[in-house]
């Protein structure tokens, strides 16, 4: 049976309005909302978001992001208050970002039926609307925010992230989280391989890691997820890249069947909570991908296998997960590390001093452990 979807009301020239609310993190509508154009202020949108009232534009589309962006400055202006310890400066960071992104969703955006937009310059969205699972023939509300979420991504997947280790492109799906960064790619790149006719890819997202040990010679790739959207995708990598008959999408949670003598797997870093979709491939509640992967390994890897975790430190940084309980989670799953090689972090937020997380970022390591079972 399938869910309806949560309808917007509001009432528009003395008539009461309804459309369907889309949400990718399946926010609840707003239940106050005020039509509002050009002649709206900055000041009185976001005190009105502040106080849980949302916007819907009849106006002009480039006057809404920049009204957006007024908002959001309005939003950053107060700096975070100092804590005692890193991890209260995570925490307090979290909430702070999801208050922003809940005061900034209260602008709304009326996509027409067939994914129109009737606002004046507003730009062609229904590829990249469609594309993203929007409802295709009926009117339907978002926020300007998601909107815009879904017309950037959308440009991300027609024009590719350049992979150097893969001397070609990967094209990320609207929902599957990008590989921006290129120091734990480069690690994979660069580890001797060994003699093994089968590996797994354990939630492979874009396909990215499983692409590049085919392209290295593996001569067969299974790559699981379970997400739908990574599974769609990852296949649609494989093929353009030619390796489809090298590299098996399948769904599964975590592990296919059988064995193999190399496993791979990048989990989320960050034993947090997700407060958005996207955010399951940044945060892993309890370490849930983490423990699984190497609760798992042994019973999956074939004599003599390697199994390579890449993770970051930054969780141990952040004061959220030690390096003893990594390891004692590694000793409790019958491994034992057998090397481990690392990388510096090559991403903007390591060099910015305004981030709030700049120390530990900048002091992040990336590392590629190699496990084995223990004998």
């Amino acid at each position: 049976m399938t869910t309806p979807l949560p309808t917007l009301e509001w009432t528009e020239r003395g008539e009461p309005r309804s459309a369907i609310w889309r949400s990718e993190n399946g926010a609840a509508p707003p239940r106050r909302v005020l039509v509002g154009d050009d002649r709206v202020r900055a000041d009185d949108a976001h005190s009105q978001a502040a106080e849980g009232t949302a916007l819907l534009w009849r106006g002009d589309f480039h006057n809404a992001r920049n009204l957006l962006t007024a908002m959001a400055r309005r939003v950053d202006r107060k700096p975070l208050p100092a804590m005692d310890s890193v991890a209260q400066t995570f925490h307090r960071h979290r909430q702070r970002q999801a208050q922003r992104a809940r005061l900034l969703g209260m602008v709304l955006i009326p996509v027409e039926a067939g994914c129109e937009l009737s606002l004046r310059r507003a730009p062609e969205i229904r590829e990249a609307c469609l594309a993203a699972g929007c409802p295709a023939d009926e009117p339907f509300v978002l926020s300007l925010r998601e909107l815009l979420g879904i017309i950037g991504a959308h440009e991300w997947r027609r024009n590719g992230i350049e992979i150097p280790a893969l001397g070609a492109r990967i094209h990320p799906h609207y929902g599957v989280f990008a590989p921006q960064r290129a120091d734990y790619v480069d690690l994979l790149a660069a580890e001797p391989l060994p003699e093994t006719a089968t590996a797994f890819d354990v939630g492979t997202g874009t396909g990215v890691l499983a692409s590049i040990l085919a392209r290295r010679g593996v001569p067969r790739v299974v790559a699981t997820d379970l997400d739908t959207r990574a599974l769609a995708c990852a296949s649609e990598n494989v093929n353009a890249l030619g390796l489809a008959d090298r590299v098996e999408v399948a769904a599964a949670d975590l592990y296919p069947e059988g064995r193999a003598g190399l496993v791979v797997c990048n989990p989320p870093w960050v034993p947090a909570k997700p407060s958005a979709a996207l955010q399951r491939a940044v945060y892993d509640p309890g370490s849930r991908m983490l423990r699984g992967f190497l609760d798992g390994l042994a019973a999956h890897l074939e004599p003599g296998g390697q199994g390579w975790l890449v993770l970051s430190d930054l969780a141990e940084l952040l004061g959220l997960r030690s390096r003893d309980e990594l390891l004692s989670a590694i000793d409790a799953a019958g491994l034992a590390v057998a090397g481990r090689s690392d990388a510096p972090p090559r991403h903007p937020r390591a060099a910015d001093p305004t981030d709030p997380l700049h120390e530990a970022r900048s002091a992040e390591t990336v590392s590629l452990w190699r496990l084995v079972v223990r004998g």
